[in-house]
């Protein structure tokens, strides 16, 4: 589905990402892990376009390093920010409606599933986006995401600063969108949901990939998470 070959992004004269490699499969939950400032946001924001790529980008057998964002958006790449962008003036329902492609489109995720899925959003589809709580606002920002039908998500720091009940259901949804045949490239900071629901991780420490491997093969490798991961 994402192949990642040797990717480099920089800020500036900041080398930020020094030859990154990494891949997702179709229906994978992929977790990017490590500690704050190592390049996982910047490497979902090189996939996406946000950040000029230097390396190899293959989605779909397609090479998509320097394509502009909307370009990779209509290729099938969902991005879900960690700062959440929703728009506060606009309703929850406008919000959702921003996230289709086509305002007729046909598609696994529609806004009636949505509401399905998370029926407080449908009972507050005319609140603003701006008064409605973290939890939801998250909520409303992946699924105005899944709403474009991606064939594969990128989803960064979706339970940052939400209380257990709401990262519970975050949780649940990424397997959903997993087990709907979507690929989930995760970027997670709290290591048991990781673990709980990725089918392999990849840890980043300075720009770089350090470890790669399965959810058992991790567990297995404790100075990987005492060297990379912990304070």
């Amino acid at each position: 589905m994402l192949e990642v070959s040797d990717l480099n992004a920089y800020y500036g004269r900041s080398h930020i990402l020094q030859g990154v490699n990494l891949k997702v499969r179709q229906g994978e939950i992929v977790s990017l892990l490590g500690r704050n400032g190592v390049g996982r946001s910047t490497t979902c924001k090189a996939i996406m376009g946000l950040v000029h790529p230097y390396g190899s980008i293959r989605f779909k057998n397609q090479e998509i390093a320097g394509l502009k964002p909307h370009a990779i958006a209509r290729l099938g790449i969902g991005y879900v920010p960690e700062n959440r962008e929703i728009f506060p003036r606009l309703t929850v329902l406008q919000n959702l409606e921003l996230g289709q492609k086509e305002k007729r489109q046909t598609g696994p995720w529609t806004i009636d599933e949505v509401f399905k899925l998370f029926p407080r959003l449908g009972e507050r589809t005319h609140v603003l986006g701006g008064f409605i709580s973290g939890g939801e606002q998250q909520m409303l920002t992946m699924c105005r995401t899944l709403l474009g039908n991606p064939d594969f998500i990128m989803i960064d720091e979706p339970t940052e600063g939400l209380a257990p009940r709401m990262v519970e259901q975050v949780s649940r949804l990424i397997q959903q969108i997993a087990e709907s045949g979507i690929s989930v490239l995760l970027v997670e900071q709290k290591l048991t949901i990781a673990i709980a629901i990725s089918h392999r991780l990849y840890v980043m420490g300075h720009g770089r990939i350090v470890f790669q491997g399965t959810t058992a093969e991790f567990e297995a490798h404790e100075s990987v998470r005492k060297e990379w991961l912990e304070i």
